[in-house]
């Protein structure tokens, strides 16, 4: 039985405006790159979640899952199987004390989002990571920072969801978390709701602060071009950026994905690129800069598909 026959004969629940086939991925990605869906799913609610993994399970069917669709490379083929875009949303403030808050909140709510949010109720700890453009869902995952701050940092846990739908609550310590991973890039595992804490602040500084980093967003990096974030992982050593940088590699092309000539650790779409053409674009800066520093750098953006 084809996949669509098998999705349209379930009793899944879930509204035919959030079931598409051959839907284009590029919609869903912020580096507006990817081939199609064979069937994407936007799933609002645990309850959903485990509808379809149970329907995945008895079919054979490969689950793949994005939130907000920053941080990832859909390849020009597609995806075979139910591609999930978690969308869960909501969030609840909670008081330790006086000063302190735990705030539990939707894998799919946005990080901006919910960055005003916290300036709005004078709470402060989040703004370094206020700008990232992703989902909590993601940003847990592979625990994204900025500004020196990371999602280690404020993380108190994380409530998950399996591949056969038993559900998991992971403590901060137990998430495993390290420079851009946690536990959830190794063990399958979707994320439904994250609970973080954060102190009550004074209004104008946390806004200030806010600013001061949306600015240096501007001024430093390509946000004007669609792209996945930063490309490639820092090195132990070394920052990788300004090896690229050193390379002379700022603006070289391959089709319309270009090096950043605003910051060489980004990888732009100037227009059409297609996945073919990141991934060669990809391997020229690997090795150009192994062949003049000789030090290995590795992707930190999510390559998915066939």
């Amino acid at each position: 039985m084809e996949l669509r026959e098998i999705i349209e004969k379930s009793n899944l629940e879930i509204p035919k405006e959030r079931v598409l086939f051959n839907e284009l991925m590029k919609k869903y990605t912020t580096f507006k790159i990817g081939g199609p869906a064979e069937c994407l799913i936007k799933i609002k609610k645990v309850e959903e979640l485990k509808k379809v993994l149970k329907l995945a399970n008895e079919n054979n069917i490969k689950i793949t899952v994005i939130g907000n669709g920053s941080n990832v490379l859909v390849l020009d083929e597609g995806i075979k199987g139910i591609i999930l875009i978690i969308k869960i949303e909501g969030y609840n403030f909670y008081t330790l004390d006086n000063k302190k808050f735990v705030i539990s909140i939707g894998a799919g709510e946005k990080i901006p989002k919910m960055g005003r949010i916290f300036l709005n109720n004078s709470l402060t700890g989040f703004e370094e990571i206020s700008g990232i453009p992703g989902s909590f869902g993601g940003a847990v995952r592979m625990n994204a920072g900025a500004n020196g701050k990371e999602m280690k940092d404020i993380v108190k846990s994380v409530k998950c969801v399996d591949y056969l739908g038993n559900e998991k609550e992971f403590s901060n310590s137990e998430m495993k978390f390290e420079y851009r991973r946690s536990i959830l890039k190794d063990e399958k595992y979707i994320v439904t709701e994250v609970k973080i804490e954060l102190e009550k602040g004074d209004k104008e500084k946390i806004l200030n602060k806010m600013e001061e980093y949306s600015n240096s967003r501007k001024e430093k990096q390509p946000l004007e071009f669609p792209s996945a974030g930063s490309t490639f992982k820092r090195g132990k050593d070394f920052i990788t950026a300004k090896l690229i940088d050193e390379a002379g590699l700022k603006g070289l092309c391959v089709g319309d994905a270009e090096v950043s000539t605003k910051h060489s650790g980004f990888i732009i779409n100037k227009g059409n690129a297609e996945a073919k053409d990141v991934l060669e674009l990809v391997e020229k800066v690997k090795e150009e800069v192994y062949k003049k520093f000789n030090k290995k750098i590795e992707l930190e953006i999510e390559v998915i598909g066939k």
